[in-house]
C-alpha cells in the first residue's frame, strides 16, 4: 500500500497517479507520450518542472497534494528537485529509479565489481586509483597489450572515453578527471552480422527489455526484429537485459553490449541513467520512436498496477 504523508482532514487533496519532474527541454516528446499513455488507461499525470516546483513543494509540505508514483529527471541537473525527491522518500510513494540506486549505478568501478560478482561478462578491466591518490604512470595489469579504452568512473554520454595506445596516454584521462577511478578495458572487436558490427544498446523498462543494433561511430539505433533475434542468436540480450536490472535494482536504464569476435556476449558500459529519451525522429542520434513509445507504454502499465494497489 503506498503512504500519504501526514495529512489534515480539513483540506483538499489533490492526487496525481504519476508525477515526473523534469527539465531537459528535448524530454518534452518522451514526457508527452508518458501522459497519453496514462490517459489512455484512465491515469492523471502531473508534469514537475522548474516553474511549478516551488508550489508543488509547499502543497506537498502541508499535505495538499500527493501522487503515487515518480519519476524523477531533474534532480541530477538540478539541486532544487531534491528537495521533492526527499519528500517522495519520506511520503513511502514509490520511485521508478530511486535516486539513492541510481546514484551508486552512476559509479561504473563500483557497477564493474558488482557485475563480475554477478557473474555478467565483461571485458578484461583494470581499475587505475584517482591520480589524486596515486599520480604515477600506472600499467593496467591482465589487459595484454594496448590499445584499451579508458573510462572515468563517474563519465557519461561518452564524456572523457579515450583510445589508449600507449601506457603513458593513461594519464592525459587521469588528469582530466584527477579525483575518479579510471577504467581500463581490453579493446572489443565485435563481431559483424550482415555487414553492421554486433553492438547493442540496449534498454530496459519495468521488466521489458528493448535491445536495439547501435553503431560506437555513428551513435545510431535501429530496433533488433525478430527475425535477426533468431537468425543471429541474439537471446542473450534479452537475458543480459534482465540480470543487470536485477544488480543494479533500477527500473529504467540502458546498457551496451557487444558480440565479440570469439562470440562472447560482453558488458561495455554498464549501467546508464538518466536515458536519452530523445526520438529519432527529431534526433538521428535518438532512441527509436518505436523503442521509446514501448518505454513510455510500461511505465503507464506499472503506475496502473501502483493504482490499483493503492487505498485512494
Amino acid at each position: 500500500m503506498l503512504k500519504d504523508p501526514a495529512i489534515r482532514s480539513d483540506i483538499e487533496i489533490e492526487r496525481v497517479d504519476l508525477a515526473i519532474a523534469w527539465n531537459w527541454e528535448y524530454d518534452a516528446p518522451f514526457i508527452r507520450m508518458i501522459r497519453e499513455a496514462c490517459a489512455r488507461r484512465g491515469l492523471s499525470v502531473a508534469e514537475v518542472t522548474p516553474a511549478d516546483l516551488p508550489q508543488i513543494l509547499e502543497r506537498a509540505a502541508d499535505g495538499r497534494w500527493t501522487c503515487g508514483v515518480f519519476l524523477d529527471r531533474a534532480s541530477d541537473w538540478d539541486e532544487d528537485f531534491e528537495a521533492l525527491v526527499d519528500w517522495a522518500r519520506a511520503a513511502g510513494v514509490f520511485r521508478l529509479n530511486p535516486t539513492e540506486r541510481a546514484r551508486a549505478a552512476w559509479d561504473k568501478a563500483a557497477m564493474h565489481r558488482r557485475f563480475v560478482e554477478a557473474g555478467l561478462p565483461t571485458p578484461p578491466t583494470a581499475i587505475l586509483p584517482p591520480w589524486e591518490a596515486d599520480p604515477r604512470t600506472l600499467w593496467p595489469e591482465g589487459l595484454g597489450e594496448p590499445p584499451w579504452i579508458a573510462k572515468p568512473a563517474f563519465g557519461g554520454g561518452g564524456e572523457g572515453v579515450r583510445t589508449i595506445t600507449d601506457p603513458e596516454d593513461l594519464n592525459a584521462p587521469r588528469t582530466a578527471f584527477p579525483d575518479e577511478p579510471i577504467l581500463v578495458q581490453a579493446y572489443v572487436r565485435p563481431r559483424r552480422l550482415d555487414g553492421r558490427p554486433a553492438w547493442f544498446r540496449v534498454l530496459y523498462a519495468v521488466d521489458q527489455v528493448f535491445p536495439c543494433w547501435w553503431d560506437p561511430t555513428t551513435h545510431r539505433y535501429a530496433p533488433v526484429k525478430e527475425e535477426e533475434r533468431i537468425a543471429f542468436g541474439l537471446d542473450a540480450l534479452w537475458e543480459l537485459g534482465r540480470r543487470i536490472a536485477a544488480v543494479c535494482g533500477l527500473h529504467l536504464f540502458s546498457s551496451e553490449i557487444a558480440l565479440d569476435e570469439a562470440g562472447r556476449f560482453l558488458c561495455i558500459d554498464y549501467v546508464n541513467d538518466p536515458i536519452d529519451t530523445r526520438p529519432q525522429s527529431l534526433a538521428p542520434e535518438g532512441v527509436p520512436d518505436e523503442v521509446l513509445q514501448g518505454i513510455a507504454e510500461r511505465i503507464a502499465e506499472a503506475v496502473g498496477r501502483m493504482r490499483c494497489r493503492s487505498s485512494w
